[in-house]
């Protein structure tokens, strides 16, 4: 008689057994290469700026370089059917990911050779080249991830996506720190468009995502509104899609103004490259992860609704603890907590919200409805960072400033409930769960 040896994920517990799967796995790489873009031209440049001597106003004005992201919807219908040149061969979703790759690599080099002394505008266009390239290489990874994993993977999957993407920005920003200190921002930054090789062997590896589906492509003067407004007339045509949209929208204001302006706290603070690489990156790292794995069982166990209202309230009252830091002042003990609160809540939000995104998009049109929401997200926060932030904290101070910012998160809070109420969270999504990436039964109250 023969006997069969299990491979190694079946001696694993049941509970963690999903995690190490292959798709969750690459979602997991996937993450980790999306997230050091961001983390380039975030609290990194943030920080290199403020140490430069470069005034607040000017320093808050280069978190416009994010409204990229929220630009990226334009262009992703190109991503779900332009077929490159020569490379198209490896596939539509491998090639660009190489392609938007090589990019992000080029333009984060760019980033780290510019220093203010050559001119913000060529600091500001080498920061908005990073965003072209960054925000192009995540319409590609999450259309990528959303076709790689089954619906049944979903929830997993995306706490596994949170987790590289939380990796991927927290050793871009340690790094980069690091090395600044030693050997100056250029190597730092050239060390970091290392972290591009994730996403890229992942689309070596496993070639086309299996759930890919083309969309219907129609020929001559159709073809446009087939490509853009196809992929948003099936969106708009769901019950409650714009008031989905009108969340998406405001849901993470407070928040988005939150981070944006974290750094320039610190470094008024007097806190050192050093203490904010051990508390605002280590700490928040160790934090986001918790959070993280809250996120999932909570999702689990409560489904997306109740899961999704939490971690809206928790995110809404961590703005609360910057403000006492800001009052405090200078102490590595509250720092910890503040960070460790707030990095928590986000990673609670990071998988339940990406979840219900992930759960509204259709397999014909993944990329560009993917793109439309998550670059929805923070548009309104980032459009006030860049243009009124820094103007705001100078007034008010940061106190009140960081006050102002958890009552900019209850509208967001007060319109979810009222959706759930209204049963347009559950009329939103696409009914037939083979047309998602949704999971029917984690939507349920």
């Amino acid at each position: 008689m023969t006997t069969v040896t299990p491979n190694w994920r079946e001696r694993l517990p049941a509970s963690i057994r999903p995690y190490f799967e292959r798709a969750p796995l690459a979602a997991l790489l996937l993450g980790m290469s999306s997230g050091f873009p961001y983390a380039m031209i975030g609290a990194t440049l943030t920080t290199r700026l403020a140490q430069d001597g470069i005034t607040k106003r000017t320093v808050t004005a280069f978190s416009l370089a994010f409204l990229v992201y929220n630009l990226k919807f334009l262009w992703a219908p190109l991503v779900d059917q332009l077929r490159l040149p020569g490379l198209g061969r490896m596939g539509q979703r491998v090639s660009w990911l190489w392609f938007s790759g090589l990019l992000v690599a080029a333009s984060v080099i760019f980033l780290g050779l510019v220093t203010p002394q050559d001119g913000l505008r060529t600091v500001a266009l080498a920061a908005i080249l990073v965003g072209v390239a960054g925000s192009t290489f995540d319409i590609v990874i999450d259309a990528y991830r959303i076709e790689l994993l089954t619906p049944e993977q979903l929830g997993v999957g995306s706490g596994m996506s949170q987790y590289g993407w939380r990796i991927g920005s927290v050793t871009a920003a340690t790094l980069a720190l690091l090395v600044a200190d030693r050997a100056g921002w250029a190597l730092g930054y050239g060390l970091c468009a290392l972290l591009v090789l994730p996403a890229m062997a992942v689309g070596l590896v496993l070639g086309e995502p299996p759930r890919r589906r083309q969309a219907i492509v129609a020929k001559g003067f159709s073809q446009f509104g087939v490509a853009v407004i196809g992929p948003l007339a099936d969106f708009f045509r769901r019950q409650g899609a714009w008031l989905v949209l009108l969340f998406v929208l405001l849901h993470k204001i407070g928040d988005t103004l939150a981070n944006l302006t974290l750094r320039l706290l610190l470094n008024d603070l007097k806190f050192s490259n050093d203490e904010i690489a051990t508390y605002d990156v280590g700490v928040g790292f160790i934090a986001y992860l918790v959070g993280i794995f809250i996120g999932g069982v909570l999702y689990a166990r409560l489904g997306l609704k109740r899961s999704v209202l939490i971690a809206l309230l928790l995110m809404a009252a961590s703005n609360l603890s910057f403000a006492a830091l800001a009052a405090i002042g200078h102490s590595p003990g509250f720092l910890a907590f503040t960070i460790g609160f707030e990095n928590t809540a986000s990673g609670i939000g990071g998988v339940v919200i990406v979840a219900y995104l992930s759960a509204l998009c259709s397999l014909n049109f993944t990329a560009t409805q993917f793109a439309l929401l998550s670059a929805a997200t923070s548009v309104v926060g980032r459009l006030l960072t860049g243009s009124t932030a820094g103007a705001l904290i100078e007034s008010l101070g940061y106190v009140e400033f960081y006050v102002m910012t958890t009552l900019a998160a209850l509208p967001g809070v007060l319109l979810f409930a009222w959706m759930w109420r209204a049963g347009l969270i559950d009329g939103s999504i696409p009914t037939t769960a083979s047309e998602t990436g949704s999971n029917p039964d984690a939507t349920g109250v």
